[in-house]
């Protein structure tokens, strides 16, 4: 019993200290489930979350007339593309009803060349989510159930953030 404290206390301690210091990033005690969570790509295709096989899955909601979703997007972009982090998938989400050639506009004007933009199917997931605010990144682990997310703009190349990913995939 004493060995069954001393473990559970090490490992709650552990994962605590690898938590990154962000303060806009929320961890739920328990993971949320959502259903019939679908957004569309470029070519107005369904995407379903329950059908995504990423061990680690970011939806970074966003829009072309947000100034913090300017403002960290490339560090976005970016993680994508992280050596560190072999099976995560990030899908920003644009829900601000922009056109499509604006958005790509914007993802040239930025040097976006690691992510594709995605659209809300039509303006539901703000609502599905309990949005408050933009930008909004939701991490969703391999069932589809919400166990973090970030409220604001955050630097996406922060060591200790990418460190803590790391050990979620």
């Amino acid at each position: 019993m004493r060995i069954l404290i001393l473990f559970t206390f090490f490992i709650t301690n552990t994962l605590a200290n690898e938590l990154p210091n962000l303060k806009n990033l929320i961890v739920l005690k328990n993971p949320k489930s959502y259903s019939n969570v679908i957004f569309l790509d470029n070519a107005d295709k369904e995407i379903n979350i329950q059908n995504l096989d990423s061990q680690l899955i970011m939806l970074n909601f966003w829009a072309t007339w947000c100034a913090p979703c300017r403002e960290e997007m490339p560090s976005l972009d970016r993680l994508q593309v992280n050596k560190k982090l072999k099976n995560l998938k990030i899908y920003p989400i644009n829900i601000g009803k922009e056109r499509l050639d604006k958005v790509n506009s914007f993802f040239v004007e930025l040097g976006i060349d690691n992510l594709e933009p995605y659209f809300d199917h039509p303006s539901t997931l703000a609502k599905t989510f309990s949005l408050r605010g933009l930008p909004t990144t939701i991490l969703l682990n391999s069932k589809g159930e919400e166990f973090a997310r970030i409220i604001g703009s955050i630097n996406f190349d922060d060591e200790n953030f990418i460190n803590w990913l790391k050990n979620l995939s």
